[in-house]
């Protein structure tokens, strides 16, 4: 894909690349172990900052998604790849040779498996966790098409935080969200909630797809309402030509303006900001809600 020139970018929305020699340093170690990143596969624009951290978010599952999510720019274009039996104790070594006292897993979506790709969630969890006794895991999850049986899987191998973003407002989800729906994801979360209430849940968000301020508002509620702690927000910027247009750069001050709203509502932790994403400073969150 031909990545997408920024130009005429929000002064706001300047930032540094990091330095190159770390973030070289950190993709060799993934490349040893073949591991991927959503850092990488997502086009995300603290790569630089959070590789020279350092930190990462592991990808589990290949880097070939099932659906085509109008914002992502992770490979849909071709067979999704088998599923790698060692792939967890990778995760977890490579994890104890950075030296990282909390970690991220996420996934591309995997609806051709039969548990969604559940079962690899809960090996990485314990795999990581057996190596590294003092470590925090967060996980990042796809829907699991609402599976309760899938979920629960997870849930058992007893992550610190259950994360699944909603990622829009309902009302662009057929164009930002066309495989998944918006109830569905609302459910995931409050199951997950109910399984495991020791668990933190969390959620996030972007802006700037053509959302209003009411609807941002209302999914806030929705989220205090399905009894998730904490949430995310930030600035949708479009990584390549076949993605979603950017509708709109959004000023830091409306950010700020849903964080003070998200915690007037009764939200645990919100995080809102134009660089902030799912797992950006997800050690901060750790640090406030763990401790």
């Amino acid at each position: 894909m031909n990545a997408v020139k920024r130009k005429n970018l929000a002064p706001w929305l300047k930032k540094s690349l990091g330095q190159p020699s770390r973030l070289h340093e950190v993709k060799k170690v993934l490349r040893q172990r073949n591991l991927h990143t959503v850092c990488e596969s997502a086009r995300c624009p603290n790569i630089g900052e959070c590789f020279s951290k350092p930190t990462a978010t592991f990808m589990i599952l290949g880097d070939i998604c099932t659906r085509s999510c109008g914002f992502c720019s992770v490979d849909k274009d071709a067979s999704p790849l088998a599923v790698d039996p060692i792939e967890p104790m990778n995760i977890a070594l490579t994890a104890k040779d950075m030296e990282l006292k909390h970690v991220v897993i996420t996934s591309v979506t995997r609806d051709d498996l039969e548990d969604f790709g559940a079962g690899q969630f809960a090996l990485t969890i314990r795999a990581i966790k057996d190596t590294i006794s003092s470590i925090s895991v967060e996980i990042l999850t796809p829907d699991f098409k609402g599976d309760k049986p899938c979920l629960k899987t997870v849930m058992d191998a007893r992550p610190d935080i259950f994360n699944h973003n909603l990622e829009t407002v309902p009302s662009l989800y057929g164009i930002v969200r066309p495989q998944a729906d918006y109830k569905r994801s609302l459910k995931v979360l409050e199951t997950a909630k109910e399984m495991s209430d020791d668990i933190i849940t969390k959620s996030g968000i972007m802006v700037g797809l053509g959302e209003t301020k009411d609807e941002v508002k209302r999914v806030l509620n929705d989220l205090k309402s399905s009894n998730c702690d904490a949430v995310t927000i930030g600035q949708y910027l479009r990584p390549t030509r076949n993605n979603l247009e950017v509708k709109g750069y959004i000023h830091p001050d409306l950010f700020r303006e849903y964080e003070e709203y998200g915690k007037e509502i009764g939200l645990k932790y919100v995080y809102s900001g134009p660089f902030v994403r799912s797992s950006y400073n997800a050690e901060k969150t750790v640090r406030e809600l763990l401790s």
